[in-house]
């Protein structure tokens, strides 16, 4: 099968670009993107996935304004040659690793975007994620790039504009991911159980003339099966995206959490790590309001990622942020908005989380039990 990648010299096999190297059905390649307004006013959150194997692309854009979380979703049959487009929804690569356009055209329901990202720092390729059963059987192996930047555009919700002003007054991250993690329905088996049990953490922030990243996963009992923190300077005229400039890997990753009551979700928290320049870092987060990651399809109990909803459909809804249930499956991954402090530098960006089953250093039990304060 080909497509028009094939003539591009990109190929790492005999086979044309277009053919998956795994006939899992949960193959995926994403786009995803955040952005939040300097002071805290908006944040959006923006998504696209290709499943091959399923047949499928969906994706899905969300804007958070005045208390309200407003999304649209599509969803549909993906083009064979690999076209970042469904229904209203299109992604432009202008330049690889540095400018991406984002637009959702005017349509039916009312929300619609036109957005730029321009990157700030390079992009920076994160430990691997692999998982797998006592079985040996993968059920996560997929790599995914990091990006800092800049956007600037247009925002309409019900036929009110937003405006996403230019030169740094809505910084944002973005990440690329492919490979295989659970997407879509998934198939009955008789194997062995495995305990569901996740404790994520990842925090990019911006800092104006700095950028940092912090992630990490750990097991029931604290112990970490992946690590990663770092400070990036921006990235320099002429410098290649794809390089190393600016990036200082850190290391003593540490973390202090101050838990919302009866939810399990941060109100501040306390990062550190070692920077090999300058030492022992700290960072102070205070969070500003709360995105449900559902809005743009994370375990949507309809838009869910590679969910089969025929040749296309397209959908819409609209929630207050106070009328989520903060212990309900679906608004468990979720990225808080936050305030940040690294020594005299203040930013902004956010912390993601998803903490679901028993996890000890946090006083978190049960599978979803809000944490007890």
């Amino acid at each position: 099968m080909l497509t028009p990648f094939d003539d591009y010299p990109i190929h790492a096999s005999a086979d044309p670009v277009g053919v998956p190297a795994s006939g899992d059905p949960n193959h995926y390649d994403r786009y995803w993107f955040n952005g939040h307004q300097r002071d805290g006013d908006f944040y959006f959150g923006a998504a696209m996935g290709h499943y091959p194997v399923r047949g499928i692309i969906d994706a899905a854009f969300s804007v958070v304004k005045d208390g309200v979380e407003h999304s649209v979703f599509a969803s549909g049959a993906m083009p064979l040659d690999r076209s970042a487009t469904i229904g209203p929804f299109r992604i432009e690569v202008i330049e690889p690793l540095r400018t991406i356009r984002y637009v959702v055209e005017a349509n039916e329901q009312n929300i619609s975007c036109d957005l730029t990202f321009r990157a700030n720092t390079v992009a920076v390729e994160e430990p691997r994620q692999q998982r797998r059963t006592a079985e040996g059987i993968v059920l996560t192996d997929h790599t995914r790039l990091t990006q800092w930047g800049t956007w600037e555009g247009t925002i309409s919700v019900d036929g009110e504009d937003l405006a996403v002003k230019a030169g740094g007054e809505v910084p944002g991250t973005r990440d690329r991911s492919w490979g295989i993690r659970p997407v879509g329905e998934q198939l009955a088996v008789l194997r062995q159980p495995m305990p569901f049990q996740v404790f994520w953490l990842w925090a990019p922030l911006h800092f104006g003339d700095r950028f940092t990243h912090y992630a990490f996963h750990e097991h029931e009992d604290g112990r970490r099966w992946l690590e990663t923190a770092a400070i990036l300077d921006p990235l320099p005229d002429g410098a290649s995206p794809c390089s190393r400039v600016g990036v200082r890997e850190c290391y003593n990753v540490g973390y202090e959490l101050d838990w919302e009551p009866g939810r399990r979700e941060i109100r501040r928290a306390h990062l550190w790590f070692t920077d090999p320049i300058e030492g022992e870092t700290h960072i102070e987060l205070e969070k500003l309001y709360t995105f449900r990651m559902r809005g743009i399809g994370y375990w949507h109990p309809h838009w869910g990622h590679g969910s089969n909803h025929g040749q296309y459909e397209i959908g819409r809804e609209s929630i207050r942020l106070d009328d989520f249930d903060p212990t309900d499956f679906t608004s468990l991954h979720l990225q808080n908005v936050v305030k940040a402090t690294m020594g005299e530098r203040t930013g902004i960006g956010v912390v993601e989380q998803i903490a679901i089953g028993p996890h000890t250093p946090s006083g978190l039990t049960g599978f979803l039990d809000g944490h007890q304060g």
